[in-house]
């Protein structure tokens, strides 16, 4: 499937995305990021929301961050509970003592949200979609206007990790479908470009889980492997962060499989049923 790409972004500068919502994109690159976390400042009637203040130790991000907050600022938002997307809450709130908002069973062990969200509820005019699959926690925030901020739900410019136990291949998998029974025609995401008309590509992600599931079973059936000979049969990623991000996807398709009684262990070599 084809990703999409953006050139390198400003570092530190506010830039409109959609009418209201403005972004600045952390400077924590590396493999599983892109270019950084997408932080959006989101303009309504209530004030100014944050949505993911990014990592703990930018320190020229949380100043872009404060000098963009208007004096009528509402509250800070949390997608899920990943550091990248996390990191800054603590001190964000500490400098503006605005609420931080978080799904009802926020997994972060050290910090207590202000205010819970459950799936439905409505924020400053978005429903609040309860999306978990990356993360137990992950929340997706939806306007009327068809824009969808997708967190690490749907990325534009590659698929999400699933990692275990925390994340859920059978959740990942039934809340794109959530996300292609809606009419959204804007995917605002954590990291990565906006994702216009995203629907084709919501159903490419989709299938492609599906035929490496497919591609698994059918390679168990010739033998019993671990999740390492997996991966080395599979996929050819040289960079040992991606092998180890393409080693916690093989064990959640695993563990979705196992749990439908297609594939079991012995002894940790995983074996078709």
């Amino acid at each position: 499937m084809s990703f999409h790409t953006e050139p390198e972004p400003q570092r530190a500068r506010l830039s409109e995305v959609a009418p209201g919502i403005r972004r600045v994109v952390a400077s924590n690159a590396n493999a599983s990021t892109y270019w950084g976390t997408n932080t959006y400042l989101i303009d309504g009637p209530e004030g100014t929301f944050v949505l993911d203040p990014g990592p703990a130790d930018d320190q020229a991000h949380f100043d872009c961050i404060l000098e963009g907050l208007p004096d009528q600022s509402a509250g800070i938002i949390i997608s899920h509970h990943h550091s990248d997307h996390f990191g800054a809450v603590v001190k964000l709130k500490a400098a503006t003592c605005l609420p931080v908002y978080a799904h009802e069973h926020f997994a972060g062990d050290s910090f207590c949200p202000d205010v819970m969200l459950k799936d439905q509820d409505i924020l400053a005019g978005h429903l609040v979609l309860h999306t978990p699959g990356h993360a137990s926690d992950h929340l997706c925030l939806a306007r009327a206007d068809g824009i969808l901020f997708t967190g690490d739900h749907v990325m534009s410019w590659n698929s999400s990790s699933i990692m275990l136990p925390d994340g859920d291949m059978a959740a990942y998998y039934a809340n794109l479908i959530k996300l292609l029974n809606r009419n959204d025609n804007l995917y605002l995401p954590g990291h990565g470009p906006p994702l216009p008309s995203p629907h084709s590509y919501v159903r490419n992600l989709l299938e492609r889980r599906l035929t490496r599931e497919r591609e698994i079973v059918r390679s168990l059936q010739n033998g019993g492997k671990t999740p390492e000979e997996l991966v080395i049969l599979l996929y050819r990623k040289t960079d040992p962060y991606l092998a180890k991000a393409v080693l916690w996807s093989v064990e959640a398709h695993l563990d979705k499989l196992r749990k439908e009684g297609k594939v079991l262990a012995e002894q940790g070599i995983w074996l078709a049923v």
